[in-house]
Parts: structure tokens; C-alpha cells; sequence
């Protein structure tokens, strides 16, 4: 049996190879701690399972949903964009629920990109728009997140003909794997960028309300025009500690919206009202309860990035996300450093090269175990004399 050729193209998914090394040291009875991958260890918000409980029970949310997301929701993502930065959405024709903005981020590629087209995506990035870029027989182009740059891509340093040819640009601010943060000026480059080469401009902001030190993280959508051209993703996984409940939404030109909903009525069948129901009680949440969940991030920030700094690390303080994107110690490669975490100090973490090359020389940290074992982190980093320098 012979798979496609496009299926043939797709690198191993990133965590494959880790999580086979973590079976094996489990196997041998080693106590390994996974710092790899971004899911919040903190149980949903209280108010959002108390909704759900109160709607799974109503018989009129088991039936198909709408499309294109309940009227409830559609309002509720409106009314937020609008109460949160300023911006208004029309719920009918600019806002589209999605199942989890992985897909919506997939399926969007297959709405415009065909062989020949090219994509213009960040590199180190996330792994999907470069892959779903290539599902939709498209030529991913790397925009280079360089440290000197800040993490943002230069679109000066595009070549006109790959630009001319490109359909779909994808920002992701705050960023994963950096951590990096973008102002409404680096916005507004963009979206000029992508007006004048009629380039589909999308913005992911899965992380917009992890923010630290009293950073607030800006909507691409604020920019004046920016609808013209520009959709943004949002997803209730990591706001509300919702990552399994697969729920979020997509905003802006009312054109792209159509046109992604179409490739999704053909797909999938929508979110269950009932998940749509509760993600509601999300949206209205007290403020109080976004406020703790990122005071124990930035509580873990600052213990990890303490600890890290006496093994040798110069860092500047995260402002967003719960990610730390590290350089590895001289001499060493990504792939060399991290296998070097697991087979000395027990620990995981994911090499740069994973989210495209120009990670190459980094590795990323997530933020998804307390205060007390990032401190045992840095105690086994110090055990294994594992340092910068």
C-alpha cells in the first residue's frame, strides 16, 4: 500500500521521536520530566465546567450544530474582540467558529493555495502552516524569526517573485516557540506588505492572553485596513485551560471567512453546541481568573529563568506565552543538547530544528510544571553540570 506523495513530503512530527526516548527511560524506571509540550497541567476554569455541566444536559445541544457556530457564540466572539481590543466583527459574516484552531489553521491553506502558489510562513514556527502548506500542494517559503530581528521577519528581505507568487502569510504574535511579542507597527508593515501583493494575511493568537509584567498582546485586526486582507485564529485552549475541549474561532475579511467555511462544511460538522456553550461562559468570565492563571505562569518564568541564569544563561524576561526559547551551549547542536537533558538530567525538551531550521541552535521550555519541580529542573541541570557556559 502506497501512501500519497504529498503524505511523503510531511518530516516526522516533532514529538515522535522524544516521546519513543521517554518510553525507553520510563521502561528502565527512570522518573523523566517532560518540559516538551504546550498543554496547561491546571484543570479548566471552574465557571467553564460548571456551564458545561448545566448545557450537556439539555437535549437541544446533541443534535448537528450550525455550520458556522451557534448565533450564541458567534455573538460572544464579537462582543469579546470588540470589548478586548476595540474592534468590531460582524457574528454573521466575519466570525467563524472553529473546532480548535489547529484545523481552522489547516483547512485555510486548502481555501487558497494551490500547486505553484507559494506560502510565506515563520521559521521556527508552528509545524502546521508549514505542513499544511505542502497537504495543500503549495511551496512553504521560511520567513526567518532571527534573535537579532527580535523574532519578527524582515518582509524586506522577500524576494519580489516569491512574493508575487504567494497566497497566504502567517504571523503568530505572541509567538510560539520564541515567546516573542509584536506592536501594532510591526502589524501595520505587514498588512501594507500583504495589500500590496494581494497575500491573504493570518495572524495566530493562540497565546494572546498569556501576557506578563502588564504587557497586553495588540489584535492585527486594530490596524485601520487590516480587514481588507487579514483573518485572525483564536483558540480557548490555552486562555481557559481548554486544550481538549477543542473550541475557538477565527475573525476579520468576511470574504476569507466565506471561503474557509466553505472547506469546513465539507470537512467537519462543527463543534458540539454544548462545548460552544460553555466556551460563552469563557468569554464572560471574570477577569479575575485569566489574572491567577498568568501571575503562576509568571511565577514559574521567574523561577525558571532564575535558575537558569546561574547555570550560565543571559535572559531578558519573557513577556508572553509559556514558552522560554533558549540558545544551546557552544559547540553543540539541538539535537546533541536535548538528548544530553534526557539521558543526564532526565528531563525533556524540544530541539529548535523541530520547528524549522533556523531554529537550529535553540531549544524551547515550557511552563507546565510548578514552582517546586522547575526547581528540580535546575537541580539536575546543576547535578549533570549541564551549563551554558
Amino acid at each position: 500500500m502506497k501512501v500519497s506523495e504529498r503524505l511523503e513530503k510531511i518530516p516526522p512530527y516533532l514529538f515522535a521521536e522524544i516521546d519513543r526516548k521517554i518510553d525507553e527511560a520510563k521502561a528502565k524506571g527512570i522518573d523523566i520530566i517532560s518540559l516538551g509540550i504546550g498543554d496547561p497541567d491546571k484543570p479548566t476554569l471552574q465557571p467553564v465546567v460548571d456551564e458545561m455541566h448545566k448545557a450537556i444536559d439539555n437535549p437541544k445541544n446533541h443534535d448537528y450544530p450550525p455550520y458556522n457556530g451557534t448565533a450564541e457564540f458567534r455573538k460572544a466572539a464579537s462582543d469579546w474582540m470588540k470589548k478586548r481590543f476595540g474592534v468590531d466583527v460582524d457574528p454573521d459574516k466575519e466570525v467563524l467558529a472553529n473546532i480548535g484552531s489547529k484545523e481552522a489553521i489547516a483547512h485555510v491553506f486548502f481555501a487558497f493555495v494551490d500547486k505553484g502558489d507559494y506560502t510565506l510562513v515563520p521559521d521556527p514556527g508552528y509545524p502546521v502552516y508549514k505542513n499544511a502548506t505542502i497537504f495543500a500542494g503549495g511551496t512553504p517559503y521560511a520567513m526567518p524569526l532571527l534573535e537579532e530581528n527580535s523574532y519578527l521577519p524582515d518582509f524586506d528581505k522577500i524576494p519580489e517573485d516569491i512574493a508575487k507568487k504567494s497566497k497566504i502569510m502567517f504571523l503568530n504574535y505572541p509567538n510560539n516557540p520564541t515567546g516573542a511579542v509584536a506592536d501594532l507597527d510591526f502589524f501595520k508593515k505587514a498588512v501594507d506588505f500583504c495589500k500590496k501583493y494581494d497575500i491573504l494575511l493570518c495572524h495566530d493568537m493562540a497565546y494572546c492572553e498569556m501576557t506578563y509584567d502588564g504587557y497586553v498582546a495588540p489584535s492585527i485586526l486594530q490596524v485601520e485596513g487590516a480587514k481588507d486582507i487579514a483573518i485572525e485564529f483564536y483558540s480557548h485552549s490555552k486562555s481557559y485551560n481548554m486544550t481538549g475541549w477543542r473550541v475557538g474561532f477565527v475573525a476579520g475579511n468576511a470574504d476569507a471567512i466565506k471561503a474557509l467555511g466553505t472547506i469546513k462544511n465539507n470537512i467537519d460538522s462543527g463543534t458540539f453546541k454544548a462545548i460552544q456553550q460553555a466556551a460563552v461562559a469563557a468569554f464572560n468570565i471574570d477577569k479575575k481568573y485569566i489574572d491567577e492563571l498568568n501571575n503562576m505562569y509568571q511565577q514559574r518564568r521567574d523561577a525558571m529563568e532564575e535558575g537558569l541564569k546561574e547555570l550560565g544563561w543571559d535572559l531578558k524576561p519573557s513577556k508572553a506565552t509559556f514558552y522560554l526559547w533558549l540558545p544551546v551551549p557552544k559547540g553543540m547542536t539541538s539535537e546533541e543538547f536535548v538528548t544530553l537533558m534526557l539521558e543526564k538530567a532526565h528531563l525533556v525538551v524540544p530541539p529548535g530544528n523541530g520547528y524549522g531550521r533556523y531554529g537550529e541552535g535553540y531549544f524551547r521550555i515550557a511552563l507546565t510544571k510548578d514552582v517546586q519541580t522547575i526547581k528540580e529542573c535546575i537541580r539536575r541541570m546543576k547535578e549533570a553540570g549541564i551549563r551554558y557556559n
